[in-house]
């Protein structure tokens, strides 16, 4: 008797999963944040706990978040202070995972190589146009060393070329044998940067820079150029944005290729741009902004709104 009582309940559970499976009102199984399953239609807010995950709390980036936060009335989200490093280690876990994730980023970067990424729509321009990567000298510089000021005139690339060494480095290369990498691969580059500037016998000069991918990348470059083409010592000094203008502005550094207008470092441009030069980009078409895996089901930072996920 009892046998066939679960035998009877057996049936009874087969036949009510046929029928579930056959109705086509039946929900889903939930989703949850940071599953890989979670459903398209779930707000991207829940996805990701309402985070955005950001870099060090003085980087315009972070600036011009807070100001995009503001614009699109995103009152539920956080921006999450952290590091570069942190912010692409974490980048790299939720890809790993198929995970939804949104972070600030930037171009050129090492991870648009490594990763499929897209930027999120900003129609409100919170992060401005197009930005550039700008040359900056201290006054008198052309003046005491006319073959180093003429140098960092001309030098100029795309983001392509300085994604081959991001990559590199990215990878495990150290950053000056990335260089030397680089310029060996590019000679004709070279030449059109040093061509008829006259070589000098040990002259000292000082580059500062942010601890940034594309600005290591940037400065050991130029370092080796400068060291093995044209016989300058050259010290590179790696510090944070304030006093990377201050240096340059007072003096204690010669010049820097790291400064990314006009919205990046609009704070410091404005504050020391009376004692700089300004020597133009070295490279244009640079873009800021929110950032997410494209199986994101997301394109515009409007999609971030409460009522984004009613409509």
């Amino acid at each position: 008797m009892k046998k066939h009582k679960n035998l009877l309940l057996f049936s009874c559970i087969i036949l009510i999963m046929i029928i579930s499976a056959c109705n086509p009102n039946r929900q889903p199984f939930p989703s949850f944040p940071g599953s890989k399953t979670t459903n398209s239609s779930d707000a991207i807010g829940d996805q990701v706990g309402y985070q955005i995950i950001g870099i060090d709390a003085g980087a315009g980036i972070m600036k011009a978040t807070r100001k995009a936060i503001e614009d699109y009335k995103l009152t539920d989200w956080t921006l999450v202070e952290g590091s570069s490093a942190a912010m692409t280690a974490t980048l790299d876990k939720a890809i790993k995972n198929e995970e939804p994730i949104i972070i600030t980023g930037w171009t050129p970067h090492w991870m648009f190589s490594k990763y499929d990424l897209k930027y999120l729509e900003d129609p409100k321009k919170s992060y401005g146009d197009a930005e550039e990567i700008h040359t900056l000298a201290r006054k008198g510089l052309q003046k005491d060393d006319p073959t180093a000021y003429q140098f960092l005139d001309r030098f100029e690339w795309s983001s392509d070329e300085m994604g081959e060494m991001m990559v590199a480095i990215q990878a495990g290369t150290d950053s000056a044998v990335a260089a030397k990498d680089w310029a060996e691969a590019h000679p004709d580059r070279v030449a059109e940067w040093t061509k008829g500037l006259k070589k000098v016998n040990g002259n000292t000069l000082t580059l500062s820079y942010v601890a940034w991918d594309s600005e290591i990348a940037s400065t050991n470059l130029i370092k080796y150029i400068l060291e093995t083409q044209l016989g300058y010592k050259v010290t590179a000094l790696q510090v944070e944005a304030g006093p990377m203008f201050t240096g340059v502005a007072n003096g204690d550094a010669d010049a820097t290729v790291a400064a990314w207008l006009p919205l990046t470092h609009a704070d410091y441009w404005e504050k020391y741009k009376a004692k700089l030069d300004d020597l133009g980009p070295s490279m244009t078409g640079v873009k800021v902004g929110l950032v997410v895996p494209k199986y994101v089901n997301v394109d515009s930072i409007q999609d971030l709104q409460p009522q984004a996920a009613t409509k």
